[in-house]
């Protein structure tokens, strides 16, 4: 039987390594992603009844707030969140389908592209429809238009915002549900850096500076912005009336 070598007396047991892993998203971009997550779902939640009618237009302002960080960020930011790299995973779509189209058998494809291709397109969607659905919130809650030609178009434009509202939550489960099936697909958390900023893998970070300094000032701009709307609104965002 082998002996099992042991440390010598008096010597420090040495950790194990940790595994290298890589700066993939900076902090702006992950605290953007959350709080337009949060923002959306708390819009939907609230969708329905005046009680939490105020909460609702807030958080819709939100996320239009929040939108128009996304496009200065994605002009002056960093290389990795420019869109000239959103744009350059979606340029290469035709050819992708192409090579989809042409490939002699399922294991020739470069399905990686195809994933970043289809997580690009849900982007696109899910940052283009905030403007429907914050333009036709808005001219509701102000009842754009009023009654002509016997149309109440205040009635119209909330059951337009509702259903692009709807739209939109499809658009976002689309979006988990291509996330949960690409993480089967490669047998690894895809939602991990979104929450880290980390991949595991050696190399150097994509994303170079962390910015958290950034990331902080976003996420006080938008506390500030709802305390505020709180203090203007007669009842506060939430009209607790009746309750007690």
């Amino acid at each position: 039987m082998t002996a099992l070598a042991s440390p010598p007396m008096g010597a420090v047991p040495q950790a194990p390594a940790s595994p290298a892993t890589r700066r993939m998203i900076d902090a702006p971009t992950r605290m953007f992603h959350w709080l337009f997550a949060a923002s959306f779902l708390g819009a939907y939640l609230t969708a329905e009844g005046e009680r939490w009618r105020m909460l609702h237009v807030t958080l819709g302002y939100t996320m239009a707030g929040l939108l128009a960080f996304r496009v200065v960020y994605g002009l002056v930011g960093p290389r990795q969140v420019r869109w000239s790299a959103l744009w350059s995973k979606l340029s290469g779509g035709p050819g992708w389908l192409r090579s989809l189209w042409r490939a002699p058998t399922p294991g020739s494809v470069n399905w990686r592209q195809g994933q970043n291709l289809f997580m690009a397109l849900a982007v696109v969607a899910l940052l283009l429809f905030v403007v429907p659905v914050t333009l036709t919130g808005y001219a509701s809650f102000n009842e754009w238009g009023g009654q002509q030609w016997g149309i109440d178009w205040a009635d119209v434009l909330g059951e337009l915002h509702e259903a692009v509202g709807e739209a939109y939550l499809w658009a976002v489960l689309a979006h988990l549900g291509a996330l949960l099936a690409f993480s089967l697909w490669r047998r690894t958390n895809l939602t991990t850096p979104m929450l880290t900023g980390r991949t595991a893998g050696r190399g150097p970070d994509v994303a170079r500076h962390n910015h958290l300094w950034l990331a902080a000032l976003l996420a006080l701009a938008v506390v500030a912005y709802i305390a505020w709307e709180w203090t203007q609104a007669p009842r506060g965002l939430v009209n607790l009336s009746g309750l007690f």
